[in-house]
């Protein structure tokens, strides 16, 4: 996704492309209690960097540069998939170390809250109108 920069002393607007789709500062999606031993059992996929909205607003730059820095946790960033937009929960400075070497696709381990949440009905309509939804796999259990 690209963004149109400001007009910098005269010159002509120009397209500016950005490593995410967005900044936020918190998660808009409910908390899923997955644990890291949870988040494990997800497989990753490929996904752009331009498709993810961050949900840290700051960094700190001796965890970007260290290089030891997923020693001990998962070597994949953790996403969360709510009403289409893909948001990284965690990871943010793998992402970010990925950019720095020119990548633009990164592994990820997406949690699809989309198809987890229940199909709300609107107000007047029976159940009968609701499609049936598969059963929410539970992931703590083995």
């Amino acid at each position: 996704m690209s963004a149109v920069g400001a007009p910098v002393r005269g010159r002509e607007r120009r397209s500016v492309s950005l490593i995410f789709k967005a900044v936020h500062d918190g998660r808009p999606y409910p908390d899923h209690g997955l644990s890291t031993r949870d988040w494990a059992m997800i497989p990753p996929r490929q996904v752009r960097m331009d498709t993810l909205i961050t949900t840290k607003r700051e960094l700190a730059l001796d965890a970007l540069l260290a290089d030891d820095s997923t020693f001990y946790g998962d070597l994949f960033p953790h996403a969360v998939q709510w009403h289409g937009e893909l948001y990284l929960e965690d990871g943010l400075h793998r992402a970010l170390r990925a950019a720095l070497q020119q990548r633009n696709v990164i592994h990820v381990r997406v949690l699809d809250l989309d198809s987890l949440t229940p199909v709300e009905a609107s107000p007047g309509t029976s159940t009968a109108a609701i499609p049936a939804q598969p059963p929410v796999p539970d992931p703590r259990r083995n």
